[in-house]
């Protein structure tokens, strides 16, 4: 598909998610939009839209306008479902918090984003409160939960409140019967700040349009119909949870199962509740489910499409198991959003799901959009490349860049950078960092932070974060390779690779924490001795360490600054007992 027939498509399919919602409610309104799993709340599009028109018009009766940026910081996914739509219709901007976060990383978050209003819940008083003396907090909508919800904690306001600030009660605004505002809002207004990690400085407000979001979900949901329902565990202050599994159902009008976190115990009940057909899972996500004991009835689900990031050596084990007729991997990112699809047909004429579960797309009429929007598909029985993106989006121009911005020949790896082919379709900038952006789009190209390579076919391939790579005895090493090879332990469910300072010289020793699967034991020597018979010698992890279980984000992505910090200080430790010795 030429770029600017992508384009004309997915404007004509609708830039602003406001009309998308409204239009499912005009076809079907008593369809069911949301079934939010945690209290067994079903609500209809129809339903939703009346909710957040409520809420809507006590924002704006609170003050909240045009352009104006409220903060998210709950727990609580349908909270935050109906504060984003809320806020949108009042003309504000979503700006979610990382409910794991407090102290530092929280008073900076809100003063960067200077919101004018704060929506959150009882539980979050406290960690709140703890910032009332250096922090002046915008008026509060505060969540408190019902007796025997999920989420009632039995929480009350601290004695000190929250420094004055103004307290107004999420309920009794969803109960009040008034209209919301007239905004009118455009496709390149920016509708979302949503913060990406800092590697070598605070994280950085990312500024999105409209527009980003329907680029973002606009490759995946060509995959999908009406009758696709998408699974939801990922945080909304995520990208991939909020704009991709979530708001990414407007379009077609897709229900939507909503659960707060990631449950690998109770996931496949969840998914029988909801009758999800599509999901997504991340890092050690796919391990969890491996690990539990194969049974007969395991393709004996609804899931037929799966996204799975990033795409594990053993994703066909995976989709053979579970009975996934499609997988797909890529690449995503807060700021440049979805530049790359490979769909994965990972059963050809047989079926994987069974037939009287399946729903969507039949599988030739998913493969049959696949062609027309000359996305990569590729057969899973094949031998997959490592870190296989497959082809970029028609609507991004793409380049591999050398550190002096020159474009790399197949093969070479590089920077992936992204132009934006048309108006508004990445981000708009970083929210109060002016040299930030400047620097991120030198040389008119938007830099990722990422290193990638092409071959000559103009088939991608990921390799690893540009800080991903170690200097270990003259060779360039990636920690994904480092991880890859590790985890070809049958005993082990999960490694994470990191670079600490070597020894000697000014190059870097590299560092290995394990999780074992449920059940299983490895020694130390049996670890090391795997190592050496998988590795090249200069890839060997120097230090190797087993723990019970690895730090992880709400979405599944290890917390390696936790384990760096843990191993420089026992290196430290080891260093000064010599020394005194």
């Amino acid at each position: 598909m030429r770029p600017e027939d992508a384009f004309a498509l997915m404007v004509d399919q609708g830039d602003m998610v406001l009309d998308r919602l409204d239009a499912c409610c005009r076809v079907h309104p008593d369809k069911t939009f949301i079934i939010y799993g945690e209290d067994d709340i079903t609500l209809s599009f129809a339903a939703f839209r009346q909710a957040t028109d409520r809420l809507a018009a006590g924002l704006a009766r609170l003050g909240v306008g045009a352009d104006d940026r409220v903060s998210v910081f709950t727990r609580n996914s349908l909270v935050a479902a109906l504060a984003m739509f809320a806020i949108w219709r009042a003309g504000g901007v979503y700006a979610p918090i990382n409910f794991n976060f407090k102290g530092q990383l929280l008073g900076y978050q809100l003063k960067d984003t200077a919101p004018k209003l704060l929506i959150t819940d009882i539980n979050m008083a406290g960690v709140l409160a703890e910032l009332a003396d250096d922090l002046a907090l915008p008026p509060v909508m505060m969540h408190h939960p019902r007796p025997g919800d999920h989420d009632d904690a039995g929480t009350t306001m601290p004695l000190a409140g929250l420094g004055g600030a103004p307290l107004h009660d999420l309920a009794d605004l969803l109960a009040t019967d008034a209209a919301p505002p007239v905004v009118i809002r455009r496709y390149g207004d920016i509708a979302n700040i949503v913060y990406t990690s800092g590697t070598t400085g605070p994280s950085k407000g990312v500024m999105q349009s409209f527009r980003w979001m329907n680029q973002y979900n606009f490759l995946l949901r060509s995959l999908n119909n009406a009758d696709d329902v998408l699974y939801c565990d990922l945080p909304l202050y995520h990208v991939g949870g909020a704009f991709s599994q979530f708001v990414r159902a407007v379009w077609h009008g897709c229900t939507v199962g909503l659960w707060d976190r990631f449950s690998p115990n109770r996931f496949w009940r969840r998914i029988d509740r909801c009758g999800a057909t599509v999901c997504v899972l991340l890092d050690v996500m796919v391990p969890w489910l491996m690990s539990a004991e194969p049974d007969t009835r395991d393709r004996e689900n609804t899931l037929n499409k799966v996204h799975m990031q990033p795409l594990p050596t053993a994703h066909h084990q995976v989709a053979r198991r579970f009975g996934f007729d499609f997988t797909t991997a890529g690449f995503g990112q807060t700021e440049s959003g979805a530049g790359f699809l490979v769909v994965i047909d990972q059963f050809g004429a047989e079926a994987g799901t069974p037939p009287d579960l399946y729903r969507g797309l039949s599988k030739d009429a998913l493969r049959t959009a696949v062609r027309d929007m000359n996305l990569y598909m590729v057969d899973g029985a094949a031998p997959t490349p490592k870190g296989l993106m497959g082809r970029p989006s028609p609507l991004l121009e793409t380049a591999v860049l050398d550190p002096e911005d020159n474009i790399c020949p197949p093969g070479v790896v590089g920077q992936l950078a992204f132009r934006s082919r048309f108006p508004s379709t990445i981000l708009t900038g970083y929210l109060n960092k002016p040299e930030k952006t400047l620097e991120a789009f030198r040389n008119q190209w938007f830099h990722t932070g990422d290193a990638i390579s092409r071959d000559a076919d103009g088939i991608h391939y990921f390799v690893d974060r540009m800080g991903g790579f170690f200097r270990v005895r003259g060779e360039n090493v990636s920690s994904f390779e480092v991880e890859d090879l590790i985890n070809s332990h049958p005993s082990i469910r999960v490694a994470a690779a990191l670079p600490v300072p070597a020894r000697e010289g000014g190059e870097e020793d590299i560092g290995v924490f394990v999780e074992l699967v449920e059940g299983a034991t490895l020694s130390l020597d049996a670890l090391r001795a795997h190592c050496a018979a998988v590795m090249p010698r200069y890839m060997v992890p120097h230090h190797l360490r087993i723990i019970d279980a690895l730090p992880l984000t709400p979405t599944g992505k290890i917390e390696k600054y936790k384990l760096r910090q843990q191993l420089l200080a026992e290196i430290e430790a080891a260093a000064s007992g010599r020394l005194s010795a």
